[in-house]
């Protein structure tokens, strides 16, 4: 073989820079290589960042300091591959950071990300991307970006990836977009079910969680309900309950299949192949509370649909509840009572509570958690609606006592509903006897005194049903319980309006809470009330009136007139007319006044009248002398006498047509004579009678109308004139 010659080494070009190791311990100059124009720096100077910016949050800021967000932006775009995936794993791990994240917001990083969403890119970038958006999809504004910018499409896409990692970055992503409806409605239309419930079979549960979290939210809407049906979702959901190895999945998947359950084509479905009891068996067999509770949420939802209560009433489902309602957690409580609440809607569950579940839900009116109490009186108020039984087997259970003091528990939901099932009760005279003595009036104050629309309204209509006899009213008006219910006459509210109207009709019935209702205004906003037709009800008008009727003196100086029914008593006083707007002072305050030159105020306090009021007040009168009987004069040292503006009308003997107009109809009433008085002008005043003719000769049982009179007590005593005639219209008025 030939001799071999060494082969001479050429030397690099005079132009070409010779490579130099860099060996860098500071980040500042790492964030400085970033803006190099070689691509081997620049990934390698990427790739020291994400190492560093892994170790630490703190480090993450530093580097937010440095301006590394900036140059790394600039870099995520990049033409070289490793450049560009290198840059994106910083950004999927500093987004962690609260800072960060603000200022990728601000340089509308997402735009970039998702344009690295394509097939075509490595999967490292999907992994990256996808966290770096997942992180930043927390926050509103971002949401917005991702879902104008066409992100959803992409995000589902790569629910079908062979990286778990990028699988479970997107269903992150798509479960925090889907809090906002636009989005929520979006993802149906681009067939995101089947690719969830595909990804329910993955063998890391962290993805299993996030997929039927996503499924949750989604399934609130009925049209993504339909299309999970229709690929075999609610299958899905009822083996993962009956697999013991999910049971860290079964709080979830019931959540979804709670949505489910509110459509009655599912809800057959789910009954035709047995998987509602198998769902009923798996919730009585469960000690876990979390899937106790979510069970009983599950069939309140789908208890809100008539149909759907007749399927969970034929499947026993109350006996389900009422056990739930045994179980030490306070959430399953709640969710068991609220889960009855809606099933009593069916009047054959309403029976089978009332038969069973009624004396569990009065135990948990005195529990310490006010949403447990709140959850259980609402119940009980709904299963006492028009049902007198279950009204009865309140009091039976002893729920009188702890329903009155719930009428103090701190949330507005557990007092109004308490007043609620008091007034259920209130509709049987037993039942209502037994509240009464309980104290409900006196606790029923503070609930007119709320400012909660709903407790004032109860509250009210309570009132109203308990105030039925004088025990009752007594007790509200001695613990200040009117004054507030005056003040509900006030209200905007129309419902709480025309409730309040109808306990200040029912407190009118006797003169004491009469004359404090009108001593606190009612009279005036009733009248202001009736004036409004927008206001106006039924009920302001029958207040009105029944307020008037028990306060006479009222209703004589402001109507004029007091019809046979309105029997005067002992304590009324003819102050004389008043004009719309006069408060009409009391008795107790008239009597106080000093001497004044206007009428008498005429006072009833007297035994009955044997003889005839003419001649009690001077007799008869010849009409030409009418003028020459001084009864002003009389009257006058009668108040000097006195030293009072009122004057007792067994002091009167000179007596003109409205003292003994007056007279007479207290008389007629205590004797029982149909009387009524009306006021004229000018002093005035008439009575009218009704009486019957007798039959005309020789017809024997005819009844003939009765006819009306006018009562001549000034000119010829005991003369009756008939109604519309000319000498009764003189005496009316001449």
């Amino acid at each position: 073989m030939g001799k071999k010659v060494k082969k001479e080494v050429e030397p690099p070009p005079k132009d070409v820079f010779d490579p130099l190791l860099i060996e860098s311990k500071t980040a500042a100059t790492v964030v400085l290589m970033l803006s190099s124009p070689e691509e081997e720096v620049l990934a390698k100077a990427c790739d020291a960042i994400y190492k560093f910016a892994s170790k630490g949050d703190e480090n993450k800021v530093t580097l937010l300091g440095l301006g590394a967000v900036e140059r790394l932006y600039k870099l995520i775009s990049h033409e070289d591959p490793i450049v560009r995936r290198n840059a994106i794993m910083v950004f999927g791990i500093m987004a962690s950071n609260h800072d960060v994240k603000k200022l990728l917001r601000e340089l509308d990083v997402t735009n970039a990300l998702l344009s690295h969403l394509v097939p075509e890119e490595d999967v490292v970038i999907h992994e990256f991307a996808t966290l770096c958006l997942a992180q930043m999809a927390v926050e509103y504004t971002t949401k917005v970006q991702i879902f104008e910018q066409g992100g959803l499409e992409p995000l589902i896409r790569l629910l079908d990836s062979p990286d778990p990692d990028v699988k479970k970055n997107s269903v992150e992503c798509i479960y925090l977009l889907v809090q906002d409806f636009q989005s929520r409605a979006a993802v149906c239309e681009l067939n995101v079910i089947p690719p969830l419930l595909e990804l329910l079979k993955s063998e890391y549960p962290v993805i299993q969680l996030l997929a039927l979290k996503t499924l949750e939210v989604i399934s609130r809407d009925r049209g993504t309900r339909i299309i999970l049906g229709e690929n075999q979702g609610l299958d899905c959901l009822l083996k993962i309950l009956e697999t013991n190895e999910f049971n860290d999945l079964h709080v979830e998947a019931l959540a979804v299949l709670g949505n489910c359950l509110e459509d009655v084509h599912a809800m057959q479905l789910i009954q035709q192949t047995g998987g509602l009891k198998k769902l009923l068996s798996f919730v009585g067999d469960s000690t876990v509370p979390d899937i106790q509770k979510n069970a009983a949420k599950a069939i309140a939802k789908a208890a809100y649909d008539s149909e759907n209560r007749k399927i969970l009433n034929k499947e026993e489902v109350e006996n389900c509840l009422i056990n739930l309602l045994e179980i030490d957690n306070d959430g399953v409580k709640v969710a068991a009572s609220q889960a009855i609440s809606a099933m009593c809607e069916d009047l054959s569950s309403k029976r089978a509570f009332g038969l069973q579940g009624i004396p569990q839900l009065v135990e948990l009116l005195s529990s310490n958690n006010e949403e447990v109490k709140e959850a259980a009186v609402i119940a009980l108020a709904n299963l006492t609606t028009a049902s007198p039984s279950n009204s009865s087997a309140v009091a039976e259970a002893e729920g009188i006592e702890p329903l009155v003091k719930t009428l103090n528990a701190q949330r507005d939901g557990a007092v109004a509903n308490a007043a609620a099932v008091l007034t259920n009760m209130a509709t049987q005279e037993p039942l209502r006897l037994s509240v009464q003595s309980h104290g409900a009036m006196s606790a029923l104050t503070e609930p007119l005194r709320s400012t909660s629309s709903p407790v004032q309204s109860r509250a009210a209509l309570a009132v109203a049903a308990l105030g039925c006899d004088a025990d009752a009213r007594a007790e509200l008006r001695n613990a200040g319980g009117l004054g507030p219910l005056v003040d509900l006459l006030h209200s905007k509210n129309e419902e709480v309006r025309r409730n309040a109207c109808w306990a200040v009709m029912v407190c009118a019935s006797d003169e004491l809470t009469a004359v404090e209702l009108c001593r606190l205004g009612a009279l005036d906003i009733l009248e202001e009330i009736n004036l409004s037709t927008g206001r106006k009800n039924k009920f302001s008008e029958a207040a009105l009136e029944k307020l008037l009727d028990n306060n006479l003196s009222q209703k004589y100086s402001q109507m004029g007139y007091l019809s046979s029914s309105n029997v005067i008593t002992d304590g009324f006083y003819d102050y004389g007319q008043i004009k719309p707007g006069i408060k009409l002072l009391s008795l107790e305050e008239l009597s106080m006044q000093e001497l004044t030159d206007r009428r008498a105020i005429i006072f009833i306090n007297a035994k009955p009248q044997e003889e005839f009021v003419a001649d009690k007040m001077g007799g008869a009168i010849e009409r030409d002398k009418l003028h020459d009987f001084s009864w002003e004069l009389h009257i006058s040292e009668i108040e000097y006498e006195l030293k009072s503006n009122v004057v007792p009308i067994g002091k009167v003997k000179k007596g003109t047509f409205y003292h003994r107009a007056l007279l007479f109809k207290v008389i007629a009433d205590r004797i029982g004579i149909g009387c009524s008085l009306v006021r004229g002008e000018y002093n005035r005043a008439w009575n009218e009678v009704k009486l019957v003719d007798d039959s005309p000769q020789g017809v024997t049982g005819l009844l003939l109308p009765p006819q009306e009179y006018i009562v001549d007590l000034m000119f010829e005593p005991g003369f009756l004139m008939k109604q519309g005639s000319a000498e009764a219209d003189q005496y009316k008025r001449i």
